[in-house]
């Protein structure tokens, strides 16, 4: 019986990997080749004011504050500006069969929701709004940072804005924020007790900050060390840069409004008065 031979088809997906990891290999070959020269100047300077932000300030209004302060204040106008065109001009013309443009914020809004629900079912309207606002501020504002716009400081450098909390206080400010939210929402349910029960986790904001503030900062540190290493300063700096930049986005917004919304449901979760019992009860089990 003759049997027909057919023709090896190589997978597309599978060419397409092998192309890039071709590519990069290559890349990298030659930038351990040539050799780079390591930037110029002290690392240990540049990681410090990377951190704290001592020397390259930008000049707002006449006053100096660091380079984060003019990335939170971008991050929040785009969101305002698109979450105005959305409410204007795309939820008005939503229809019963979804668009993908449609599609895509009600599946955002339902994982959101859906979270909010889960982690705090007792009071979650406003919950579902925070955790949605706070969840795109962190993750857009840390991608913020791959556009790489440069800014002039006042000490005439070229600095490239980065995340809004990669700065400290713009962490520390997230972290309150958030606390104060659920400090308030146990109050409103449970009063005073609601607020007890919040206050005894006051380590949760200084956790929840510096839990963001390090998660940022540290894809920064290793960017700029690998920048600085002798012939790695071509190729790698950018996969690096990128490939931290997206994992904090998705992995630090998934942590805090889980967090958020959990702690938030046990500060409203109410209390159950246990009954009380009759005197013939408390007459028999006296006797």
């Amino acid at each position: 019986m003759n049997t027909v031979k057919r023709p090896f088809k190589l997978n597309k997906k599978i060419l397409a990997l092998c192309i890039i990891f071709a590519v990069l290999v290559v890349l990298l070959v030659v930038s351990f080749i040539i050799g780079a020269k390591p930037r110029s100047g002290d690392i240990s300077e540049e990681l410090t004011d990377a951190v704290l932000h001592e020397e390259k300030k930008i000049s707002l209004f006449g006053w100096p504050v660091n380079p984060a302060a003019i990335s939170g204040i971008a991050v929040t106008i785009i969101l305002l500006v698109f979450a105005a065109c959305v409410r204007i001009f795309a939820i008005p013309r939503f229809k019963d069969v979804p668009g993908k443009f449609q599609l895509l914020i009600e599946k955002l809004v339902g994982f959101f929701d859906g979270m909010a629900q889960s982690n705090s079912p007792h009071r979650n309207n406003f919950m579902g709004c925070y955790i949605f606002s706070a969840g795109c501020y962190i993750c857009i504002g840390t991608l913020f940072e791959l556009l790489g716009i440069q800014w002039t400081s006042t000490g005439g450098y070229s600095v490239s804005l980065p995340a809004p909390l990669s700065d400290i206080n713009g962490a520390i400010a997230m972290g309150f924020l958030s606390y104060f939210v659920i400090l308030g929402g146990g109050i409103v349910s449970n009063g005073l007790r609601g607020m007890v029960r919040a206050l005894k986790d006051f380590s949760l904001p200084i956790s929840m900050s510096f839990r963001l503030f390090g998660a940022l900062l540290s894809g920064l540190l290793v960017t700029e060390l690998v920048y600085y290493t002798i012939s790695l300063s071509i190729v790698l700096p950018v996969i690096v840069g990128v490939l931290f930049t997206l994992i904090h986005a998705l992995i630090q917004t998934f942590v805090l409004v889980t967090l958020v919304s959990t702690f938030y449901g046990e500060s409203t979760e109410p209390y159950e008065k246990k009954p009380k019992a009759s005197k013939h009860k408390k007459a028999e089990a006296a006797a």
